[in-house]
């Protein structure tokens, strides 16, 4: 079977690429079609095995850093793509992936990580960061982005959302069924020390306004409590400046120093809300607990009491009383036991899901 995956970029290692690399086990003769591929980031990854093809976005003055700005060529670009000769087209998506050209009658299955979020529910967040001539310019780009976008969803013949959270997303703006697989994560690389944790707690992964970072370093500077914070972003700067010395904004750390933060850390602190969220499944994974905000994909994996706690509101107080909940209650979270929840999310599981649901699309 000849197999084309089309992913948006390939720039960093994150969860989307995670699901690519899994995919790219399961179809190791198929081709990836992006808009720009960076080879160095890819370099020890499966992904960098198969033959990768790039649009002609790639071309363009310094794409590899750019390749944001260049969204409004990204339509043209997908659909430059002839992808007449496969017998399965996957698109992995969250920035424009899926607006390719199928053939009459050629099977297109969307993995959605997320519909473009700063075109859809975060629009007017994203909005109201820009300054007045950004704001304006967006204002007209992303309107024509939704009608693009909404106009190619009638193009996939069947949508799997990696969570109901983005399932629900997909109906809203789509109008179109989906089904729910999640994506994976490699336990063999997170594994529980058997010792017990550090005093500090954790946050991880990148500091922009919607991961709610500035709510835990506030939480963090009223209770005294150490947090570690890994990651880089707009608010890297900002956040040092309100972090107290309790609060430790690290930056940008490579993959064993954050094995071995994960592995170590009372818990994991989540307030944001995802579309799924990788990083507390590999908290979990590495046998530690998660405090995540009641809201989005964290529900589809925290289980209250096993594997940690929730708080209700987005607000310092509500995660403290949470934090001094787990606290009191520290002895319930065995790490044997949250590693045993977890490993339903394992890459395995999702390669065998995936593989199911390809085999009932092509007998339909």
């Amino acid at each position: 079977m000849k197999v084309a995956i089309i992913h948006y970029w390939l720039v960093n290692l994150r969860g989307g690429e995670k699901v690519l690399e899994a995919l790219c086990e399961l179809y190791p003769q198929a081709d990836i079609y992006t808009h720009v591929y960076n080879s160095e980031v890819f370099k020890d990854s499966v992904i960098s095995q198969h033959s990768i093809k790039q649009s002609f976005i790639s071309k363009l003055p310094r794409a590899k850093r750019w390749y944001q700005n260049y969204l409004p060529l990204m339509p043209l670009a997908l659909e430059q793509f002839n992808l007449s000769g496969y017998d399965l087209i996957i698109s992995s998506e969250s920035g424009p992936a899926k607006g390719i050209i199928p053939a009459p009658g050629q099977p297109h299955i969307c993995y959605c990580h997320s519909p473009m979020r700063y075109a859809w529910d975060m629009y007017h967040d994203y909005k109201s960061r820009c300054g007045w001539l950004k704001r304006k310019l967006m204002v007209l780009l992303l309107h024509y982005i939704r009608r693009w976008d909404q106009l190619n969803s009638m193009s996939v013949s069947h949508f799997v959302a990696n969570s109901s959270f983005v399932a629900g997303r997909i109906k809203s703006f789509y109008h179109r069924d989906s089904t729910v697989i999640h994506p994976p994560v490699d336990f063999s690389e997170f594994e529980p020390t058997g010792i017990q944790p550090s005093d500090y707690y954790l946050m991880l992964g990148q500091l922009v306004p919607y991961k709610k970072t500035d709510i835990a370093v506030r939480a963090f500077n009223d209770s005294g409590k150490r947090l570690k914070i890994v990651g880089g972003g707009d608010q890297l700067k900002e956040l040092r400046q309100l972090a107290h010395h309790n609060v430790e904004v690290l930056g940008h750390l490579d993959f064993e120093e954050i094995k071995s933060l994960l592995a170590n850390c009372k818990a994991l602190i989540f307030p944001g809300i995802e579309d799924f969220g990788i990083v507390p499944l590999e908290a979990m994974a590495s046998g530690r607990p998660v405090i995540a905000y009641r809201k989005g994909g964290a529900l589809e994996t925290v289980k209250e009491g096993v594997s940690g706690v929730f708080f209700d509101e987005q607000t310092e107080c509500s995660l403290n009383q949470s934090i001094e909940y787990f606290e009191s209650n520290f002895d319930l979270f065995s790490s044997d036991s949250i590693r045993a929840y977890v490993e339903k999310f394992s890459k395995e599981n999702f390669k065998i899901q995936f593989s199911n649901y390809v085999n009932e699309v092509l007998n339909e």
